[in-house]
């Protein structure tokens, strides 16, 4: 796998099904990809903000939180190699749009506020998210499938980013979806050569 095949796969890792074959395709673009070095789209503030609101949205409990699986590191990846100049715009301006409502409501930036208090933002970026979606079908029905501009709304791409790099990780995929890596095949006829033996399969 080359690394442009590997960011395309990580990159379209939401829409795709999870199987066993794909969850290991999943592991060995992410392998990669994080093991090289990578030119950084997100600043050490943005980094922090994305890293605290991806914890928010995907906690640790008695499973792997968003932190334990590097989705911070998967988005900074994706918006720097991966997302248009157009898509990482939106992106970083929706980050100092969240430290700016964060601001207005507390005083501070997101990452200094308080878990209640950040939580009450992601509450409002969600309710304004449901908004977006419906005014999106309505946008559908109207111009009969064309695409809205929904895809281009900073929440929608954190929480599309978030989920996708959590459940296409080996830790997401098998302590929360508690999906099992098995074969992909089943090979019944295995050729037997002179002088060797075999386990009769139980």
């Amino acid at each position: 796998m080359n690394r442009r095949d590997a960011l395309r796969l990580l990159a379209a890792g939401a829409t795709l099904p999870l199987t066993p074959r794909s969850l290991l395709a999943f592991q060995e673009a992410r392998k990669l990809l994080l093991s090289e070095a990578v030119p950084h789209t997100l600043n050490a503030h943005q980094f922090a903000t994305v890293r605290t609101m991806a914890e928010l949205i995907l906690p640790k409990t008695d499973t792997p939180g968003a932190t334990d699986v590097g989705t911070a590191e998967f988005i900074d990846l994706i918006l720097a190699e991966w997302y248009s100049v157009e898509e990482r715009d939106i992106f970083l301006k929706g980050i100092s749009d969240v430290d700016a409502r964060t601001r207005d409501l507390f005083g501070k930036d997101f990452v200094e506020a308080s878990t209640e208090q950040q939580q009450q933002i992601l509450v409002a970026l969600g309710e304004r998210m449901l908004e977006e979606t419906d005014e999106a079908r309505n946008h559908v029905r109207r111009t009969r499938g064309r695409k809205s501009e929904l895809e281009k709304s900073f929440y929608p791409m954190l929480r599309r980013l978030t989920l996708t790099a959590y459940y296409t990780s080996e830790a997401g995929a098998t302590a929360e979806l508690h999906f099992q890596i098995v074969p992909g095949s089943f090979e019944p006829c295995i050729p037997v050569t002179d002088g060797s033996t075999t386990k009769e399969a139980s």
